[in-house]
C-alpha cells in the first residue's frame, strides 16, 4: 500500500476513533489488531496460511520495487490463500501488463487478478474517500451474520474489490449486498471463493479431532472450493 494511501488510513482511524467514540465504525479498525493470532486462527486460512499470505505479499512488493520504483508506489498487492490482487493505478497498460507479470513469478502465487486501473494517480480526496468506503463496509460485515474476518476489502476510486472466502453463496450474496448499498460505491468485484464445511475451531471440527474415529479423511469426492471467477456488481 502507498505511504500516502497508510496516512490516509491513520488519519481516517484516528479520527474515528476521536469523534465516534463507541460507535461501530470507530472499533472496526482495531479488531483485527486487537485480535492478532487469535485473528488469523478464526479465518479460514487459519495462522499457517495467513503468515504463508503476508510472506507472499511481500515478496510481490520487493520484486515490484526492484523492478520498477513507481509500480511499488502505485500499485497495492491483496494476498488471499496464494490468489494476490493488484488494486491502485499504473500510468500506460505496459506497467499495469509487468506488475502482474511480477507478481506471476513469485513462489506460491496460485493466481493474479490483475484490477490495477490505467489512470492517474488518485488524488489525496479521493484516497480519503475510498479508505472511508472500505471501513463502511468491514463495518457492515462485521456487524451482521457473514463470517467478516474470510474478507479482505480494496477500495480504488470508489470499486470495491471482495477477495478472501464464504461458507456459502447465500453469505457472499448478502457480503456483496452490503458492500453495494454504501453510500459512493460504484461498483463491487468478487473474487471471493465459495469454501463450503466447518470452519476451524468450530464445535464440530474439535469433536472430530477428539474423536477421530468419527473423522474419516476426505475421499477423492470431497468438496473443494469452487473455482474463483470475478463477479462484478454495478451500483443500482
Amino acid at each position: 500500500m502507498s505511504t500516502v494511501r497508510v496516512a490516509l488510513w491513520l488519519m481516517l482511524g484516528f479520527g474515528l476513533a476521536a469523534g465516534l467514540s463507541g460507535c461501530p465504525l470507530a472499533i472496526v479498525g482495531g479488531l483485527a489488531a486487537a485480535g492478532g493470532t487469535g485473528y488469523a486462527a478464526n479465518q479460514e486460512r487459519g495462522v499457517g496460511g495467513t503468515a504463508s499470505d503476508f510472506s507472499i505479499k511481500t515478496n510481490i512488493q520487493t520484486a515490484l520495487a526492484k523492478s520498477n520504483p513507481e509500480m511499488a508506489a502505485h500499485v497495492d498487492v491483496t494476498v488471499y490463500e496464494g490468489r494476490a490482487l493488484l488494486t491502485g493505478s499504473a500510468p500506460d497498460p505496459q506497467i499495469k501488463a509487468q506488475a502482474a507479470e511480477v507478481a506471476r513469478g513469485i513462489p506460491g502465487v496460485r493466481t493474479v487478478y490483475n484490477e490495477v486501473e490505467v489512470a492517474p494517480t488518485e488524488t489525496v480526496w479521493n484516497s480519503t474517500k475510498d479508505a472511508w468506503i472500505t471501513s463502511r463496509v468491514r463495518s457492515n460485515l462485521v456487524f451482521s451474520n457473514v463470517r467478516s474476518v474470510n474478507y479482505t476489502i480494496e477500495t480504488v476510486d470508489q470499486s470495491v474489490y471482495l477477495i478472501g472466502s464464504a461458507r456459502s453463496q447465500a453469505e457472499l450474496d448478502h457480503a456483496t449486498d452490503l458492500a453495494r448499498n454504501v453510500p459512493g460505491v460504484k461498483r463491487v468485484v468478487s473474487y471471493v471463493e465459495i469454501r463450503p464445511g466447518e470452519p476451524p475451531g468450530s464445535p464440530q471440527q474439535m469433536g472430530s479431532a477428539s474423536n477421530p474415529s468419527a473423522a474419516a479423511p476426505p475421499g477423492p469426492d470431497a468438496a473443494a472450493p469452487a473455482p474463483t471467477t470475478p463477479v462484478e456488481v454495478q451500483k443500482l
